[in-house]
């Protein structure tokens, strides 16, 4: 069972897992000499990534990687990786490696064997920030996608992924990747989510509620939650 923060409004919950997770980087950086973090892209972390690129950490020893990236050009609106250095990689923390989840190609099956030779040169995940959809789906992996059986137990880091309600073809750091990470936090905001939460913790079929798959990681999970 996940640990449950509740916060009083959307402010204080983005202050608090912005000052969580440099305590965790710093941390790490102090016992290993690097870190490697992944986070959401979407609108509702944005105000958590600007307030993390402001922590005073040693950004230039941290590899910063997506969860998940749309397969679209930085130009496009709905790159994870533009809102990415438009929010995190500012100030301090543009010091930080970006390990891309996106090279230029017609298919991601184009480019993935390139992606996942860098990803996995950064993995294990020490700190892992992860959303949730209303539908309960994390990163990309959703009800219904064509390969989430696969990306739920696979030994392959990265997939491409398709699914019904996604406009375009998507890459997603697979279930193992994400579940072995050392710090999993999950952030969500509104009374949609929180009662498709509620309902993922009730126990049923990973495949119908994906985010049960980091909900019960063997390691610690924290949400973070305000209405």
């Amino acid at each position: 069972m996940p640990d449950f923060l509740h916060y009083p409004d959307r402010e204080t919950l983005m202050e608090n897992i912005a000052e969580d997770v440099a305590e965790l980087l710093a941390e790490t950086i102090e016992a290993k000499g690097t870190a490697t973090l992944a986070v959401p892209g979407g609108t509702t972390p944005a105000p958590f990534l600007r307030l993390l690129s402001q922590e005073d950490i040693e950004w230039e020893n941290v590899r910063v990687m997506l969860t998940d990236e749309r397969f679209v050009p930085e130009t496009s609106e709905r790159s994870n990786t533009r809102l990415l250095r438009e929010t995190l990689l500012q100030g301090k923390a543009a010091a930080a490696t970006l390990v891309p989840l996106y090279l230029e190609g017609d298919r991601p099956e184009e480019v993935l064997a390139d992606l996942e030779a860098g990803v996995r040169a950064a993995l294990p995940l020490d700190v892992c920030v992860l959303g949730m959809g209303a539908d309960m789906h994390t990163a990309s992996l959703f009800p219904g996608a064509d390969r989430l059986a696969e990306a739920l137990d696979t030994d392959a880091v990265l997939l491409p992924m398709r699914a019904p309600d996604a406009p375009e073809p998507r890459i997603t750091l697979t279930a193992p990747v994400l579940r072995a990470a050392a710090h999993i936090k999950v952030l969500i905001t509104g009374p949609d989510k929180k009662t498709a939460l509620e309902k993922a913790l009730i126990e049923g079929p990973i495949t119908e509620a994906p985010i049960r798959t980091i909900l019960e990681a063997p390691t610690e999970v924290e949400v973070y939650y305000a209405d």
